[in-house]
């Protein structure tokens, strides 16, 4: 069971329990009544979810959450977030294609409902409307809230039913997969599928094995957060995953996992969860190019990130590195596709540095570096 993450969770924390994956596979169900005020706006803007395109094949309804308005709203009220799907008007459905729950859309609160009765209206809640012409089911959907609404009728309120689907969850993870292979579907769903068998062998990630815990203590991996609704930034500590020696990659990679969930399911609080993003940066203080690079534990943690999380990195930042040496560690980095070799920023600029990842320049230098200042602020427990 995938387990959603709690809000105030410490990624960086030397855990004894399993570590679960941060996006639910299970989606979480809202019911809004709008019959203590019928004449309420649900105080949110809608994104049509029917525009034809294929990123929208595993979204569940016509219409998503897009902005919530400020103030005192319904939606507000009722804990509706953005990417929030409506899949259902007054107990009727309005879906793309039938839930995996078959028990989805219960509406029987009445003790007097029989069996068949309930039978009868999951049936109708889980209504398929089929694709027609873009923008088509999506205007069915506005119509009916609007006919309703119009009626006033207080035997008959306004009801929507919403689905919250996971970060990483196909209804919201397809799109990045969709872009990673560049819009080829049948590519783009091996590679989802890929993915997916990866998660179910991945985790939950045994947080008790030593080496797990002696990666999470040395800092050789760590998150520093996003500044001002910037992006988190992972950190990777060459110089002291030089000293793990007896750590291999794939505890490393277990440990940067583990921190990539946390980072991106923060990342997406208050916000889209098709877009989690996180920055990277590998900290080369101290390190120097004809020193013994551990550059096989660099390559098994890309190879758990690149396929895995695709489209979430903003940009890789490496530091310091000269001019002299940038295209030496291009050449290290061989194993990075082009996709990802766009978004690298090789810098000694310390200025470039914090302008790349948001951070403020004073604050690093008040702290005596770019590694100091990832001790100091960096989340989690030392």
């Amino acid at each position: 069971t995938l387990k959603l993450l709690a809000a105030g969770t410490r990624p960086n924390r030397i855990m004894s329990a399993p570590f679960q994956c941060t996006s639910a596979g299970t989606p979480r169900r809202l019911e809004i009544s709008f019959a203590s005020d019928p004449a309420g706006q649900l105080g949110a803007q809608l994104n049509t979810c029917d525009k034809g395109q294929m990123s929208e094949m595993f979204c569940p309804g016509y219409a998503a959450i897009g902005r919530l308005i400020e103030g005192d709203t319904v939606a507000r009220k009722a804990g509706v977030a953005v990417g929030d799907f409506i899949v259902a008007v007054n107990d009727v459905g309005f879906r793309r294609f039938a839930p995996d729950d078959k028990e989805e859309g219960v509406a029987d609160t009445d003790a007097d409902v029989s069996a068949e009765e309930a039978a009868l209206r999951r049936k109708i809640k889980s209504k398929v409307v089929p694709t027609g012409q873009p923008g088509e089911a999506y205007g069915a959907l506005l119509g009916s809230i609007k006919s309703i609404k119009g009626a006033a009728d207080p035997a008959n309120p306004l009801a929507l039913s919403l689905e919250r689907h996971g970060w990483n969850a196909r209804a919201n993870s397809w799109p990045r997969f969709l872009v990673a292979r560049d819009g080829d579907v049948p590519a783009a769903m091996q590679m989802l599928q890929t993915h997916e068998e990866w998660k179910e062998k991945t985790f939950p990630i045994n947080t008790s094995d030593p080496l797990i815990k002696m990666v999470m203590a040395s800092r050789a991996v760590s998150e520093v957060p996003g500044r001002g609704g910037g992006h988190p930034t992972l950190c990777v500590n060459f110089s002291a995953l030089q000293r793990l020696e007896d750590a291999d990659g794939s505890h490393v990679a277990d440990a940067f996992v583990m921190l990539v969930e946390t980072a991106l399911a923060r990342a997406v609080e208050g916000g889209d969860p098709r877009t989690p993003r996180l920055c990277q940066l590998i900290d080369l203080t101290g390190v120097g190019i004809s020193s013994k690079l551990r550059i096989d534990v660099l390559k098994t943690v890309y190879g758990r990130f690149e396929p895995n999380y695709p489209e979430t990195l903003e940009k890789m930042v490496l530091y310091p590195v000269s001019r002299y040496l940038a295209s030496t560690c291009n050449m290290l980095l061989s194993f990075v596709n082009e996709k990802t070799k766009n978004k690298f920023v090789i810098t000694d600029s310390l200025p470039t540095v914090c302008k790349e990842l948001g951070w403020d320049p004073a604050v690093v230098e008040a702290a005596g570096g770019v590694s100091e200042h990832i001790e100091a602020s960096s989340i989690g427990e030392r």
